[in-house]
């Protein structure tokens, strides 16, 4: 079932599955705010009974990050170009940067896994991309690079707090502030990536994986993603109350006792 297609992302669902893939492979998917407004559409449009979601992209590269043309006096066409919106008041230029970001937050809800599936470069917002998902799996190609900060910027689509947890604050701090690029095989030793394959084995592994997220009851899944993803913010205690918590609920699951 196609759910959409439109300003460089298409989404289609099969069955438990959605597979978003970034379709301006001859632009290296630059990314703008058109298709942050479609990416932000399909976590609001998928269907309840999805389970998982693989994040693609179309060409050599997985994204090069932001059309530079944002950049520019003229900006890009039919968008408010940035140079404009720092002109705004405060409170305007906080609501386009938290309308921007709705499209790299949806990932991590805890009713769905999120794959992405990275080829070539993942620059800047394409990084914070990737980023946004719970898993990802590289080719041997890939190559991440926080170029924010050699524009004089900083990364503010939701990408700090996911790369400071899976890589820790001295190395997050260096890879933003020097914007070196990562390779694939340091991204899989540094924690960045969950696998790296060969570029033709990318689409295969990713069916595979998510066949295996989807072999486990889905309620189970959630329950344990929701206590992953807030071990971070808790004390051991207040973990190992979460984990009770969650049990409790899915043993009367089980038990046929739920409400």
């Amino acid at each position: 079932m196609s759910l959409l297609d439109k300003d460089g992302v298409r989404v289609t669902v099969d069955g438990a599955v959605a597979t978003v893939t970034l379709t301006n492979g001859a632009k290296h998917n630059a990314q703008t705010p058109a298709m942050w407004r479609a990416l932000a559409e399909t976590g609001s449009a998928l269907p309840g009974s999805v389970r998982v979601v693989v994040l693609r992209a179309e060409g050599p590269s997985f994204s090069a990050g932001l059309d530079k043309r944002a950049f520019t006096p003229e900006g890009i066409p039919g968008e408010p170009g940035f140079l404009a919106l720092a002109r705004g008041t405060d409170e305007d230029l906080d609501a386009a940067i938290a309308e921007y970001q709705e499209a790299f937050t949806w990932w991590r809800r805890n009713d769905v896994v999120t794959i992405a599936g990275v080829q070539g470069h993942a620059i800047g917002a394409g990084f914070q991309l990737a980023l946004a998902c719970d898993l990802r799996i590289c080719t041997e190609n890939a190559s991440f690079a926080m170029r924010e900060t050699s524009l004089g910027l900083v990364p503010d689509l939701g990408g700090t707090h996911p790369l400071v947890s899976l890589v820790g604050y001295a190395r997050a701090l260096e890879l933003c502030t020097t914007g070196r690029a990562v390779t694939a095989a340091e991204a899989e030793r540094i924690g960045l990536a969950n696998l790296v394959v060969p570029l033709e084995e990318l689409p295969g592994t990713l069916e595979d994986l998510a066949a295996a997220l989807l072999a486990a009851p889905r309620d189970a899944v959630i329950e344990t993603k929701a206590l992953l993803r807030g071990a971070a913010g808790r004390g051991y205690d207040a973990q190992r109350a979460a984990e009770r918590a969650a049990q409790a609920r899915r043993l009367r699951d089980l038990a046929g006792l739920a409400e």
